[in-house]
């Protein structure tokens, strides 16, 4: 396989930061090259809720050098890719296209989930090391510069992710508010930070402890890393052992901890922000080790372009966390796992009997499996409008790993399913564009049909066989229940299936004696 050259491109909320990689197959990605540039875009932006003229023409200025430097490389491709300050900025419209007309760089918006997903790669990237600590139970901490995300993981499975509104910048724009000497500084930041980690413990953590925080951020990791490789820290430290940093930090000056970790004097309240962070949360959780692996968006950015273009095969399944988020939001709302099993087990079976006809292909399947597991999550607040409080719920809880369109896809799925279907008119407005929308009818179509074969939830269907046949679809349950209910809700979604694929469901069934 022929080596490629790639450039991964962070537009940061404090940060510009430009990675160029060597790839060359077996898992193996090189840094050649890691050019940063300090850019404050976040700070401005959720004070005023826009990015400046002066700001966007510093930031053309950075990405016009990196685009050359990135040309001189040779790099076979790129991807940019802005966070929160853009996310947040009203006017992220007109500054990206103005970057694309000035600078020839297209820059892509994530999601919060997509952004924190992608963090989580570039920690996977470190391979044993990462499945070595998350055997255990293990809190990821990405900590950016608008919130952090905390994900739980429990033996090599993702528990519960959840974003806070804390961020470093965040909270340094919060604290100019406020008149403090510096002694107190630390203790002000605390009180800000544990406001919100109380509430999430006692809904999220409640008794459970976490043996491993594995944290990942732009301010203190860098450092770390540069220490582990002098010899004056290790890879994996105590908590307990973090109180000589903190003392560094509170007793120095500003100019003599910016030569000691060489950072720029402007960072330094940035990583004692962090520094906090860290101690309280791992305080919170009970967790005894903090690994700081020193990656960044740019690794994830890296890792992710490798598995598309199969030059990366990890070990780890990352689709499954995914699904692993959808069951727990789905045990948080009281659904039924059984019933949920069932759902996405007869939901597949169809889809990858029909892949001729839908013409679908991988991620459109995991989009049927989450909406079959969430089907009818709304239950806990409404038993009438389940199709609504379905989507509401499903849209207001983040799935790391799905962009805000792709939870919309899943969300309107869930709605149809119990809702009459409302079709795509030019007309009429709509969160999904027309592609999207031929997804949601034709995986509801599936799901539909799905539920209608465990209607009782008695799940007497479970081992369903599908087969395409012509112009038909020949559903097999070999069962001796009685279905005779499922048989008439079967026929009562027939018609929307044939609508959408024009292909008949016929179910028949073989008795076991």
């Amino acid at each position: 396989m022929s080596v490629k050259t790639f450039a991964a491109i962070d537009v940061g909320s404090y940060e510009l930061c430009m990675k160029i990689f060597e790839l060359s197959g077996k898992n193996k990605m090189k840094e050649i090259d890691c050019i940063k540039q300090s850019l404050d875009l976040g700070s401005g932006t959720y004070a005023t809720g826009k990015i400046s003229n002066e700001k966007m023409d510093e930031l053309c200025r950075v990405l016009k050098e990196f685009a050359a430097i990135k040309d001189a490389y040779k790099a076979d491709t790129y991807k940019a890719y802005a966070t929160s300050a853009f996310r947040e900025a009203e006017n992220s419209v007109i500054i990206l296209d103005q970057i694309k007309q000035r600078t020839g760089i297209q820059v892509g918006v994530l999601s919060n989930s997509e952004q924190r997903f992608l963090t989580y790669k570039s920690i996977a990237s470190k391979g044993e090391a990462f499945r070595k600590v998350i055997e255990g139970k293990t809190a990821i901490v990405d900590i950016g510069g608008g919130s952090i995300q905390l994900s739980l993981f429990d033996k090599d499975t993702l528990v519960s992710t959840q974003n806070l509104r804390i961020g470093v910048l965040r909270i340094m724009e919060m604290m100019q508010h406020v008149n403090f000497k510096r002694a107190q500084a630390e203790g002000l930041i605390d009180e800000l930070v544990t406001a919100q980690l109380s509430t999430y413990k006692k809904l999220y953590l409640k008794d459970q402890e976490i043996e491993n925080i594995i944290i990942a951020d732009d301010y203190l990791s860098p450092w770390a890393v540069k220490s582990v490789k002098t010899g004056r820290l290790q890879s994996v430290v105590k908590l307990s052992e973090t109180e000589e940093l903190m003392q560094i930090l509170r007793t120095n000056s500003n100019t003599y901890i910016a030569n000691a970790m060489e950072i720029t004097e402007e960072k330094v309240p940035l990583v004692l922000i962090s520094a906090v962070m860290t101690r309280r949360i791992a305080s919170l959780m009970g967790a005894e080790y903090i690994w700081a692996p020193g990656v960044t968006l740019c690794d994830g950015i890296t890792y992710e372009y490798a598995e598309q273009i199969n030059m990366f095969r990890g070990e780890h399944d990352f689709e499954e966390d995914i699904v692993a988020c959808a069951i727990n939001i789905s045990k948080r709302y009281m659904g039924s796992k059984k019933r949920s099993e069932t759902l996405e087990n007869i939901t597949t079976t169809i889809f990858d009997s029909m892949k001729k006809v839908h013409g679908l292909g991988e991620r459109e399947k995991l989009y049927l499996r989450l909406a079959a597991i969430l089907h009818d999550c709304g239950k806990y607040i409404s038993l009438v409008n389940i199709g609504e409080t379905s989507y509401n719920i499903i849209m207001a809880t983040e799935i790391i790993g799905l962009s805000h369109v792709e939870r919309a896809i899943v969300a309107n799925i869930v709605r149809y399913n119990h809702s009459n279907f409302d079709y795509f008119t030019q007309e009429g407005t709509t969160e999904l564009n027309k592609e999207y929308y031929l997804i949601v009818a034709k995986l509801t179509a599936i799901l539909r049909l799905a539920n209608s074969l465990d209607r009782s939830h008695n799940q007497k269907l479970k081992g369903i066989k599908a087969k395409l046949k012509e112009n038909e679809l020949i559903l097999q349950a070999d069962t001796s229940a009685d279905i005779t209910l499922e048989k008439g809700f079967f026929e009562a979604t027939e018609e929307f299936f044939v609508e959408v694929f024009s292909v008949t469901p016929v179910l028949m069934q073989h008795k076991r004696f």
